[in-house]
């Protein structure tokens, strides 16, 4: 085994996709709200653990590190994948939902970070990656809120990058364009109810922002994490890692 990686928001979409592409080489803890969907996915696979906390509790994800911990050993790598997402136009954005945005995107990676950072500063080595978007990179007609937020994790992941330069611990972001997962069926029901349009032409707008014309598969994000988290990308960091298909270049 090659490690214990700590999996926030690893019951669905990306998180499931990384747990799934590390399971077998490495000791697994998943993370989230809702117990459910992380014990299916824990259930099926090896040295794998569930712990439920909400990232923004920063009590109860305590509570679930120090469990996970207990299990597993210290966490040598941290994949922060917990993320929603919402829209609306800039004028109709109101407080309450980039409230909302900020306190999960931003403010529980950061709470997960600062819980497994000294113990990974002090072994000398250690993974952190965040699960941003291209929204981290560029903005989103009615998404202002939600790029607002990824564009603060990629802050926070260079900022962090810096700090922990000379430690052994590498801090790095990985960037999917509209991903194929439980948040973009969010958005085409979404531009469903909005537009009237149908399933197969809201996913193909989505889709259509890629150069590609497809969505990303969930395992093609999984892939750069497992990438970051080996031995060999040690003098990768604070790197934004873009999987969209050339959406971003």
């Amino acid at each position: 085994m090659s490690g214990h990686v700590l999996i926030t928001g690893g019951g669905t979409g990306l998180g499931r996709a990384v747990a799934e592409a590390l399971a077998g080489s490495h000791r697994l803890s998943l993370v989230g709200r809702r117990a459910a969907p992380l014990d299916a996915v824990a259930a099926r696979l090896p040295d794998t653990a569930a712990f439920s906390a909400d990232v923004t509790d920063p009590a109860a994800l305590g509570e679930a590190v120090r469990a996970a911990e207990a299990a597993h050993g210290p966490v040598t790598a941290l994949v922060a994948a917990a993320g929603i997402s919402d829209t609306a136009p800039i004028v109709k954005t109101d407080p309450a939902m980039l409230r909302r945005l900020l306190s999960v995107n931003v403010e529980g990676v950061l709470n997960a970070v600062q819980l497994v950072l000294p113990g990974m500063i002090a072994a000398g080595h250690g993974r952190v990656v965040a699960i941003a978007s291209t929204a981290a990179l560029k903005g989103y007609a009615y998404a202002g809120a939600y790029a607002a937020s990824k564009h603060a994790v990629l802050g926070l992941v260079r900022s962090l990058a810096l700090e922990t330069a000379k430690t052994g611990v590498t801090v790095n972001a990985v960037c999917p364009g509209f991903a194929d997962t439980e948040m973009t069926a969010e958005s085409v029901a979404r531009i469903m109810a909005k537009t009237g349009r149908s399933e197969a032409d809201a996913r193909a707008a989505l889709a259509s922002n890629s150069p590609m014309g497809r969505l990303v598969a969930p395992r093609e994000v999984a892939d750069s994490v497992r990438w970051l988290l080996g031995e060999d990308a040690g003098a990768i960091t604070g790197q934004a890692i873009v999987v969209a298909g050339g959406e971003v270049m």
